[in-house]
């Protein structure tokens, strides 16, 4: 019998990258790690997050018209956990992580491998968790260093090519 225990742990076998969702709202900035994030179109560039309605990231996608996504670098799994750890929003800091905002105000983590920057398109209902699908307006490559990659329950690595 598969329940959500068995399923999440089935789940658990599905490598993913890590990001950080990171928005803004009334000088309050909100990130979180999230690995339940896809591109969804190229025409329009839609990308999709999902997040836990229990989140104190949830309410704030939803007031905020705006997100960024941050695809994290192996070297970064201090900052994947800060932002595992439920938080409320903070004025001016991101717990502590080095980030830059973008000319719409939307912070984004220094140190990563990519950056999108997304205005709200829609939102959808997931069960326990609510679908944001953002339009892109902006991304960039930043770095070409290995990604960090989760996989049955810890942080994993890619080996490097022969």
């Amino acid at each position: 019998m598969l329940d959500s225990k068995a399923y999440r742990n089935l789940m658990g076998k599905f490598a993913t990258g890590v990001t950080v969702v990171t928005t803004a709202v009334d000088g309050r900035l909100h990130g979180l790690t999230a690995n339940a994030v896809s591109s969804l179109s190229l025409d329009p560039m839609l990308f999709l997050v999902c997040i836990d309605k229990g989140a104190n990231a949830h309410s704030e996608l939803e007031r905020a018209g705006h997100f960024g996504v941050s695809i994290l670098a192996a070297d970064q799994m201090d900052v994947s956990n800060a932002f595992a750890r439920s938080g409320e929003p903070e004025a001016d800091s991101l717990r502590g992580v080095a980030f830059t905002k973008t000319a719409n105000g939307t912070p984004l983590i220094d140190g990563a491998l990519a950056q999108l920057e997304c205005r709200s398109h829609s939102v959808l209902p997931g069960g326990d968790h609510t679908i944001y699908v953002g339009e892109v307006v902006a991304g960039e490559i930043l770095s070409e260093a290995a990604p960090l990659l989760y996989f049955s329950g810890g942080y994993r690595e890619i080996l490097p090519k022969d």
